[in-house]
């Protein structure tokens, strides 16, 4: 089979390998057809890290997939010829952590891409547990099974979120991750939602999907004050950006809630404690999701949530070199680049 190997900073090799075989009864093999290029790889492809988690190259990347059962394991659950979406994910089910329903905490968890846990998901085939595998209706694309990871993180988020019905909301980072959350405070019944991003095709975007007002970063504070002079319920910081942290604790309103959705790409961050403090505001970090994967592809599947405008790119697997190139350098108005395994 072919799989892509990250061989470097921003190379990218397709090599010919034995396809894997299942090796335990709750195992299945998956013929995968598509996998998105996410953020995360987009560290580990500029930088060879995210924090302290260091590539040793060659290293296979990528993690949003989805595909058809080829193989499946007498205890998996599954049958070969099924079509599911993936959650990359596969926790230990032993630690404290799993057994106080926190698996993705797992203190010995098993991540698709994630450097000395488990081979990326850019390949012909895959092997992983039956119960990462969510199965999807025919009436689903591959491109919809895909974005279910995403926008399974952006349910987790709006969940941790609390009520956020009628709700002044701030969305800081458009782009796949920040727009899904955008579809999954919509279905939250949020109030009004306000987008933000530095690239201008993403902000017509957020304004596409409905988000009441969308403009550049550097704008928002000054429209903020006009239209929510008392200051925002609650802000998505979805870029990993100290910038946008700061920015979300100045719109902020007191006893407002910041919620930290996005990758930093170094080990640290700062906070303005000056607003913090003075504000009293509370933070929630965003760790990838918990058991919402099921709930993204029934909300997909019955069309009451549409992330298919998030979707602008799609290259063939022999094209893995372009498609992160193009989501590297943010060209073409490219917001979701997909790479399809199969035609």
């Amino acid at each position: 089979m072919k799989k892509a190997y990250l061989t470097a900073v921003g190379s990218i090799e397709l090599r010919n390998e034995p396809a894997p075989v299942i090796e335990r009864d709750d195992e299945v093999r998956i013929r995968v057809h598509s996998v998105g290029v996410c953020g995360s790889d987009m560290h580990y492809f500029r930088s060879g890290r995210i924090g302290r988690q260091i590539v040793k190259f060659p290293w296979a990347v990528g993690h949003e997939c989805a595909g058809v059962i080829d193989q499946a394991g007498p205890s998996s659950g599954l049958a070969a010829g099924t079509r599911v979406a993936v959650d990359p994910l596969a926790p230990c089910l032993a630690c404290d952590q799993c057994a106080g329903g926190r698996e993705h905490t797992c203190r010995n968890q098993k991540f698709l891409g994630v450097p000395d846990q488990m081979p990326g998901a850019m390949a012909e085939y895959l092997v992983l547990p039956g119960r990462c595998c969510v199965a999807i209706p025919d009436s689903m694309t591959f491109h919809q099974a895909v974005m279910t990871e995403p926008f399974a993180i952006a349910l987790w988020a709006v969940k941790l979120a609390g009520d956020v019905a009628g709700k002044s909301v701030g969305i800081l980072g458009s782009g796949p991750v920040g727009l899904c959350v955008l579809e999954a405070l919509k279905l939250a019944g949020a109030g009004r939602v306000f987008a933000t991003d530095l690239l201008d095709y993403r902000v017509a975007l957020a304004a596409k999907m409905g988000a009441a007002w969308s403009g550049k970063a550097e704008d928002v504070e000054e429209s903020m004050a006009s239209r929510c002079p008392l200051g925002l319920d609650v802000v998505f910081e979805c870029a990993g950006d100290n910038d946008a942290i700061d920015q979300a604790a100045r719109l902020l309103a007191p006893g407002g809630l910041l919620v930290l959705v996005g990758i930093p790409e170094g080990d640290r961050i700062s906070f303005d404690m000056n607003y913090l403090r003075r504000k009293e505001l509370r933070v929630q970090n965003v760790r990838r999701q918990n058991g919402c994967t099921r709930r993204a592809v029934e909300l997909t599947a019955s069309g009451r949530a549409n992330l298919d405008p998030i979707v602008t790119h799609r290259y063939e697997f022999d094209r893995s070199q372009e498609a992160f190139d193009t989501v590297s350098r943010y060209a073409d108005g490219v917001v979701k680049a997909m790479i399809d395994m199969v035609g």
